[in-house]
C-alpha cells in the first residue's frame, strides 16, 4: 500500500516511521513533512496540510490507498469531510466529531451529558464576569482558552494574580485570536497526570499502552505550558486498574456518546486524565495523536500498523500487538525561549541515536540551511530524541548520555523526564 501522512511535525514523522516497518506498507510520503524527516529516507512533498485540493490531487494522481491525518488544524477545518468526499479513505474525525478537541466548551457539555469525569467548570464568553468566577472561588484554578492553541492556552494558576493575568492574555490582548472568544474556567485538580490514546471506529475502540507527557518548560514542571517537552510509556506508578476504570468510566461512554448523538467518531481519540483521589478524571480531549506521547507509544508496537489502519477505515477488526516489556522515553529539545521569543537559525549537530538499540530522532521544527543544506532550527520544539530501556533509569540514562554528548547552542531540553516514575 501507499500512504500519505499530512502534517510536518515529530509526531508525523513517527507515525510515518512506523507505517513503513510494517510489511503492508510499501510507500509512505509526508505533506509537507519537513527536511529532517527526508534526511530519514522518507518522502516528502511540499503541499501545505490546509491546501486540501493540491491534497486530494496529490492523492488521486499518485495512486495512494488512504491517508493519515496528523494534525488538528485540517481535522477542525474539514480536511476528512472533504477527502471523503472525493471517495479517499482518511483515519481521522470528520470536522463536527473533532469538536471534541476543537472547543472545550462542546468537550465539557458532551462529558456532562454522558456522566463522565471531570473537573467541576463554566464557561465565560466575557471578561468581567470571569473575573468575577476567579475572585468567588479563588487559587488554585485552571483557565483555557476555548479554542485550538497548539497546547499553550491553559494555565494552571496557583494564585488569584496569574489566573486574572490569563484572563487578561484572553480578553483584552487576545494572545489566542479567536481560540480565546470563550474561556473555560475549571477546578484544580491533583494526581498524576496521564495520556490514554484510542484507535476508534464508532463504538469500537482499541487502546494503547498510556504515557505521560511533561508540560511545562523546565525541570521540577517549573516555567510555562508547552505542547510538551518529553513524554515516557508505559507509567509504573499508574495501575492497571487505574487504566480499566478509565476505559470503562472514560473512553467507552464517550465514543459511545459521540455515537449515538450522531456524530461517530473515527482516528485516534487522545483522553488526557488525571489519577485523582476519586478515581481518573479528564483534563482534556484531543482528536488525533498526542505529541510527544506518539513518538514514545507507537515504537512499542509489534504488528502492521498499516494493516490495521485500513481494516479501520474498511470496518474490519484490527490487529494491535504491543511490547510489553521495558521503557519507551523521549526528549525534546527545543529552541531557546520557547514557548515565548525563540531564538531560531542555529545549527542542529548529528546526534548519534542507533536504531539497532531502539533509538531514534524524530524531527519538528527543523528547516535546511540555503547555503549548506543542513538542518537549522525554525520553531520551538526542534526534535525529540527516543530510546528504549529495560526500566526507567536504564532509559534515562541512555537519553541523557546521548544529549549531554551534543553542543546544542541556543536550544535547551528538560533533565527529569519520567523522574516522576522514580518517586
Amino acid at each position: 500500500m501507499k500512504v500519505l501522512v499530512v502534517g510536518s511535525g515529530a509526531r508525523e514523522h513517527a507515525i510515518a516511521h512506523a507505517l513503513l516497518k510494517g510489511e503492508s506498507v510499501e510507500e509512505v510520503t509526508v505533506a509537507p513533512g519537513n527536511p529532517g524527516i527526508a534526511a530519514d529516507g522518507i518522502q516528502t512533498v511540499n503541499i501545505s496540510q490546509s491546501n486540501h485540493e493540491a491534497l486530494i490531487t496529490f492523492i488521486k494522481d499518485n495512486n495512494y490507498d488512504f491517508a493519515f491525518i496528523g494534525p488538528e488544524v485540517p481535522l477542525m477545518n474539514g480536511i476528512v469531510d472533504d477527502f471523503e468526499a472525493h471517495g479517499i479513505p482518511a483515519f481521522g474525525p470528520n470536522k463536527h466529531a473533532a469538536q471534541i478537541e476543537g472547543s472545550k466548551d462542546f468537550a465539557k457539555k458532551l462529558m456532562a451529558r454522558h456522566n463522565v469525569p471531570t473537573a467541576a467548570y463554566q464557561t465565560f464568553d466575557a471578561l468581567e464576569p470571569a473575573r468575577t468566577y476567579v475572585l468567588e472561588h479563588g487559587a488554585p484554578i485552571v483557565i483555557k482558552a476555548d479554542g485550538l492553541a497548539a497546547g499553550k492556552g491553559v494555565t494552571v494558576a496557583m494564585d488569584e494574580n496569574t489566573a486574572l493575568e490569563a484572563l487578561e492574555d484572553i480578553f483584552v490582548d487576545h494572545r489566542f485570536g479567536a481560540a480565546g472568544a470563550k474561556v473555560v474556567i475549571e477546578e484544580f485538580l491533583q494526581g498524576q497526570e496521564f495520556s490514554l490514546m484510542s484507535f476508534v471506529s464508532g463504538t469500537d475502540f482499541w487502546v494503547m499502552p498510556i504515557s505521560q507527557d511533561h508540560k511545562r518548560a523546565y525541570d521540577g514542571d517549573r516555567g510555562p505550558n508547552t505542547g510538551g517537552m518529553g513524554a515516557y510509556s508505559p507509567v509504573p506508578q499508574i495501575s492497571d486498574e487505574t487504566v480499566q476504570r478509565a476505559i470503562d468510566e472514560i473512553v467507552r461512554p464517550t465514543v459511545e456518546g459521540l455515537a449515538q448523538e450522531g456524530t461517530p467518531f473515527t482516528g485516534v481519540l487522545y483522553a488526557g486524565l488525571i489519577d485523582t483521589k476519586d478515581g481518573p478524571k479528564v483534563i482534556e480531549f484531543n482528536a488525533r495523536f498526542g505529541d510527544p506521547e506518539t513518538e514514545v507509544v507507537l515504537p512499542r508496537l509489534t504488528s502492521d500498523f498499516g494493516a490495521a489502519i485500513w481494516n479501520i477505515l474498511h470496518h474490519k477488526t484490527p490487529v494491535f500487538t504491543w511490547q510489553k516489556e521495558g521503557v519507551t522515553l523521549g526528549v525534546i529539545i527545543a529552541s531557546e525561549g520557547y514557548p515565548g521569543n525563540l531564538v531560531t537559525g542555529t545549527p542542529l549537530p548529528h546526534i548519534p541515536a542507533d536504531e539497532t538499540q531502539g533509538q531514534h530522532v524524530y524531527y519538528a521544527g527543523v528547516k535546511s540551511a540555503e547555503e549548506t543544506h543542513n538542518l537549522i532550527t525554525s520553531s520551538g520544539r526542534v526534535a525529540l530524541v527516543q530510546v528504549h530501556g529495560k526500566n526507567v533509569t536504564d532509559a534515562q540514562n541512555t537519553v541523557y548520555t546521548i544529549l549531554d554528548s551534543i553542543n546544542l547552542p541556543h536550544m535547551f531540553y528538560r533533565h527529569d523526564i519520567a523522574s516522576k516514575a522514580l518517586q
